[in-house]
């Protein structure tokens, strides 16, 4: 054991997923080793505690995950659980730390973040609930970063992480687990594995999971198609690559061309889904269909009764500040609470463990429950087979029927990245400081009826989160939200989140950039996007 001299970075500060950098970033000498010492300063119970420890196998995971083990076992961690290879998808982390009654976890992942040498690399902290550690507890590691002066490390050779079972490292003992097995355990006691697996024999669900070459590919295989019966070819793309195969690991309609070609064939797969990096993101299609974030958490919410788990009705939703209000009409229907929190999946944890809520969801397409303290991709797939199944309808015959029952909210989020930081930030200071001259003005046509900068109060342990993104409220339904991302890694990302509700069924086929067309207008009028981004145009509509 090795105590090494070291100095503090300054940007060291963890954002909604934990900390997220370039790899090269991480690659510098001590920046990985001075965060991880942060961790373990900071969390007094990991000594003679477990840890949970995986990744979602990007570049540097290899290389990252031996320094993980090295400075656990010499700061007294007693036990280390990690998954074979060092892979473990983000819910799968949750999981484990919560059958096992684990301390903790870290987990290795940028997410939906590209990879590769020249990609990107994050860590982050889950606590012993098995979800993200909270803002107290993340501030502790920024602060604890800053003052160090040394970490402890165990010199020794890489461990073997390939073989299952037990071994060691100095004191600490270390178990190489199958990654996927008790997540797979856990999805096949929620859903009616029976019904989905006979609808699928009978070929009237044909499904098509892209896994991006990211970690969910081992993870689908063992459930579409060695436990559900499935084809081989209901899993495409399932390999976990350094470099995702080049492509990038981010679950929307813009990244799944291939997928859609492949539903759009006539002997083609009429379901398909995908998910990201690290596991925890979904997106759900039908043959030319794509369902929003949004409306697939209104959609589960309201169908949650014909799932064997859900079946006795749900305690209450909550959905992130920027996501569309749909599942908020679901929940007014249906009598039960509706909860808006800031975005960043640590903002649900308290809701979940003191039994508020039962489902949740955020537009980034991150939906999950009460099985977990992740959003979870591959739960949310298996819930929609599970409709489709149980309704013998289509995913877009559900959505559309959804639509005429509770309307239609309209939705886009128009993403400006990389734009320079400090033009970004002057965007938000002068959108903040006319928040207060705002309502009764108009905008695009439209009158503004309120204008604020979202903040929340905790109803479980009181704490506050305050300038959580400008919120633009029209007379009659419409909305806008404008904030800056806390998961890119270069300059800053500014989204911009669009809104408005539908009523009518005649009008739910249009365009959904025309049907925006105005509030669109008055984001310019308001803000000044292009200006202030030096941009012409979003780098992506979604």
């Amino acid at each position: 054991m090795t105590t090494v001299a070291t100095t503090p970075f300054q940007d060291q500060r963890p954002g909604t997923s934990g900390l997220r950098k370039s790899v090269r970033h991480f690659q510098q000498p001590q920046y990985l080793e001075n965060f991880l010492q942060a961790i373990f300063s900071t969390v007094a119970a990991l000594k003679g505690g477990t840890l949970v420890v995986g990744g979602d196998g990007r570049f540097h995971n290899d290389v990252a995950i031996q320094t993980v083990l090295r400075m656990a076992a010499a700061n007294g961690v007693a036990k280390a659980v990690v998954g074979q290879g060092g892979l473990l998808s983000t819910p799968a982390m949750s999981c484990v730390i919560r059958k096992r009654g684990a301390t903790g976890g870290i987990v290795l992942s940028a997410s939906h973040n590209p990879g590769g040498p020249d990609g990107d690399f994050g860590i982050k902290f889950n606590a012993e609930n098995g979800g993200p550690a909270p803002e107290a507890m993340t501030e502790a590691f920024f602060r604890a970063s800053r003052a160090l002066s040394s970490y402890e490390i165990l010199e020794t050779d890489d461990i073997d992480l390939s073989r299952l079972g037990p071994t060691a490292l100095g004191d600490m003992a270390v178990e190489v687990i199958d990654p996927v097995a008790d997540h797979a355990d856990l999805m096949e006691s929620l859903f009616d594995f029976d019904l989905i697996k006979a609808r699928i024999a009978a070929g009237a669900i044909r499904p098509c999971f892209d896994a991006l070459h990211a970690v969910t590919g081992p993870y689908a295989e063992a459930l579409f198609i060695r436990r559900l019966g499935a084809d081989a070819a209901a899993v495409v793309n399932a390999v976990p690559l350094p470099d995702f195969g080049g492509g990038h690991p981010d679950p929307n309609a813009f990244y799944l061309r291939d997928l859609q070609d492949r539903l759009a064939a006539a002997d083609g797969p009429n379901f398909g889904a995908a998910s990201d990096g690290d596991g925890d993101r979904n997106m759900v299609l039908g043959p030319g269909f794509f369902v929003t974030p949004s409306d697939s958490l209104a959609v589960l919410a309201a169908n949650a009764t014909l799932v064997p788990a859900y079946a006795a009705g749900l305690k209450g939703v909550a959905r992130s500040m920027p996501t569309s209000q749909a599942v908020d009409r679901v929940a007014a229907a249906g009598g039960f609470p509706c909860y808006e929190t800031p975005t960043g999946w640590k903002f649900f944890g308290n809701l979940l463990d003191d039994g508020r809520i039962t489902i949740c969801g955020e537009e980034s397409a991150g939906t999950g429950s009460d099985h977990v303290r992740e959003k979870d991709g591959l739960w949310a797939v298996l819930f929609w087979l599970n409709l489709v199944a149980a309704r013998d309808l289509p995913v877009e015959a559900i959505v559309r029927e959804h639509w005429r029952r509770y309307g239609r909210d309209f939705y886009t989020r128009h993403d400006y990245e990389a734009i320079d930081a400090d033009r970004a930030e002057t965007l938000m200071a002068k959108l903040r400081a006319k928040l207060g001259s705002l309502a009764g003005t108009q905008a695009g046509g439209r009158r503004i009826a309120l204008a604020d900068d979202f903040a929340y109060h905790d109803p479980v342990d009181g704490s506050s989160a305050v300038g959580q993104g400008v919120r633009v409220i029209f007379e009659e339904a419409g909305r806008l939200v404008f904030r800056l991302s806390g998961t890119g890694t270069k300059g800053a990302t500014l989204r911009l989140y669009i809104e408005d509700f539908e009523p009518d069924p005649a009008r739910h086929d249009i365009d959904t950039q025309v049907r925006l067309a105005d509030l669109i207008a008055a984001a310019e009028e308001i803000a000044a996007v292009s200006h202030h981004c030096g941009r012409d145009a979003p780098s992506v509509i979604t």
